[in-house]
């Protein structure tokens, strides 16, 4: 996930059950004024008229019920992250995973392309962080932080650089410093992760808050004179653990390197800075090689009626390279296979074409998805709906929709056969998906599924992203929203409202 998917969130639109009809006292003239309470209500409970036959809906509940009980996700999944494990854009191992993708999916008999698009090559190297001097210290000893490059960071001297450290909690207190107090010194920005507000299910409003010192304080530091730049890590589970992300540079300004310390570290450095003068020696070694050329892998199961419509549903194949990607986003891209796994299994071809995309370099800046948006530019009046997958496969609640408000009541029939599942709510939101954003801003549909977030940034962009955290009934849950909501969109005898 980068820092724009952070920003998916939104007024709640909730769904009841099918209930009967609530009576409303309004007289004949009531559609000329605003809706009252229990008119809201029936349209809650009722949902008005469905835009999808019974045998439609029975359909959906069938792709559900069979999602449910499949091993098909799971089984991919454990491939993706253990048999080929981290997938770093330009590496070995993600051109690995676009061919296994690209085979699966010709298996099952969809029609394969693969779509080129260019990608940074970052590769990490050493990272090493020590404090050489501080309050207290014993003689002749050094004492070790833990920390890890973040994405597309410069590099130090081979030797490293020994510097003292600046510690802020905040935009405000930087600018509150005097003129020339960061010049030749490692600046920390320790902003803690709102761990209270994910805990509430608001995760990605806790890490939307904090991400923004990873993004840009490289270049805030570099301004004020600092050879470094440390980030408290954007998460939630203090166990040490760095997550890493990308950072981003402005033209003009010096790159300087940039990591992330654990919040442990973080905590340390101020605790210790407050008491005196403290030093580290800090060695970063990336490298940022020309660009490699990958790929899109693009899956068609081909419409019935109107090929030429399509739906997309997504998740994006790369990830960081400290653990193995399976919440991030390696679960996204096998409950998108899984869409085209159930309608072969249950002898499904809805009217319209759905297409499955396995997105690559995301994290780095989604050429993936703009190197998708150049080539079907003049195809966007035909892409009827689009969904993305992108905040791991804890147990969702509901679908996110970008659109036409009217999205929610049309899909209420759809939520209801999700609802079996706990997953029957429906949310407006500005956006769904990084790399479908193009599309929605091009007037797309665009959904994703609602999931837990009270978990997922403990692991997210860490070694500790590995297939163990995956729980497979919550994964199937996941796949049984991609797949209903795919055939719901590609079988609907009209397109979603755009």
């Amino acid at each position: 996930m980068t820092i724009a998917a952070a920003m998916v969130w939104a007024g709640v639109q909730m769904c009841a059950g099918q209930t009967p009809a609530v009576q409303s006292a309004q007289g004949p003239d009531s559609a000329a004024r605003q809706p009252s309470m229990l008119d809201r209500l029936n349209q809650m409970m009722a949902g008005g008229k469905s835009a999808w036959s019974e045998e439609q809906l029975h359909t959906m509940e069938q792709l559900r019920d069979a999602a449910m009980k499949s091993d098909y996700a799971y089984n991919e999944l454990q491939h993706l992250t253990d048999n080929i494990g981290p997938r770093l854009s330009g590496s070995l191992q993600a051109q690995k995973a676009v061919d296994y993708v690209a085979g699966e999916m010709r298996a099952l008999g969809a029609v394969v392309t693969l779509e080129k698009a260019p990608v940074p090559h970052w590769v990490r190297g050493i990272e090493t962080g020590e404090l050489t001097t501080w309050q207290g210290q014993a003689p002749g000893t050094t004492q070790k932080i833990v920390l890890t490059a973040l994405g597309g960071s410069v590099a130090t001297p081979p030797e490293g650089i020994t510097a003292e450290v600046m510690v802020v909690d905040n935009w405000s207190q930087l600018h509150a410093l005097p003129a020339g107090a960061v010049k030749g010194k490692i600046l920390l920005f320790n902003h803690p992760f709102d761990k209270e507000l994910a805990a509430t299910g608001h995760g990605l409003e806790a890490y939307g808050d904090s991400v923004v010192y990873r993004a840009v304080g490289p270049i805030a530091g570099a301004a004020v004179g600092a050879v470094a730049v440390l980030v408290r890590s954007v998460g939630g589970a203090d166990f040490r653990l760095p997550h890493t992300g990308m950072t981003e540079y402005a033209p003009g300004t010096q790159k300087i390197p940039a990591a992330a310390v654990t919040a442990e570290d973080a905590e340390l450095l101020k605790v210790l800075a407050g008491q005196g003068p403290v030093t580290m020696h800090l060695t970063l070694t990336p490298q940022t090689l020309p660009d490699a050329d990958s790929y899109n892998v693009i899956a068609d199961w081909k419409g019935t009626e109107h090929p030429e419509q399509v739906v997309v549903v997504s998740g994006h194949l790369d990830s960081w390279d400290l653990g193995t990607g399976a919440i991030d986003d390696g679960a996204g891209v096998v409950v998108s296979m899984q869409a085209i796994q159930l309608m072969k299994e249950l002898g499904l071809h809805p009217r319209r074409t759905v297409r499955v995309i396995a997105w690559m370099s995301e994290e780095e800046g989604s050429e993936g998805a703009a190197a998708y948006m150049k080539e079907h530019a003049a195809e966007m009046g035909n892409h009827v709906g689009a969904i993305e997958s992108d905040l791991g496969a804890d147990h969702p609640t509901g679908i996110y929709y970008a659109g036409k408000p009217e999205l929610g009541r049309w899909l209420r029939p759809v939520s209801m056969v999700l609802d079996a599942n706990g997953a029957g709510s429906l949310e407006s939101a500005p956006e769904t998906g990084e790399d479908i954003a193009g599309m929605t801003e091009k007037g797309v549909p665009s959904f994703a599924p609602v999931q837990d977030s009270r978990f997922y940034f403990n692991y997210h962009h860490t070694a500790a992203d590995t297939f163990d955290k995956i729980d497979k009934k919550h994964l199937n849950e996941n796949a049984a929203i991609m797949a209903v909501l795919a055939y719901a969109l590609a079988d609907s005898p009209d397109p979603a409202a755009r």
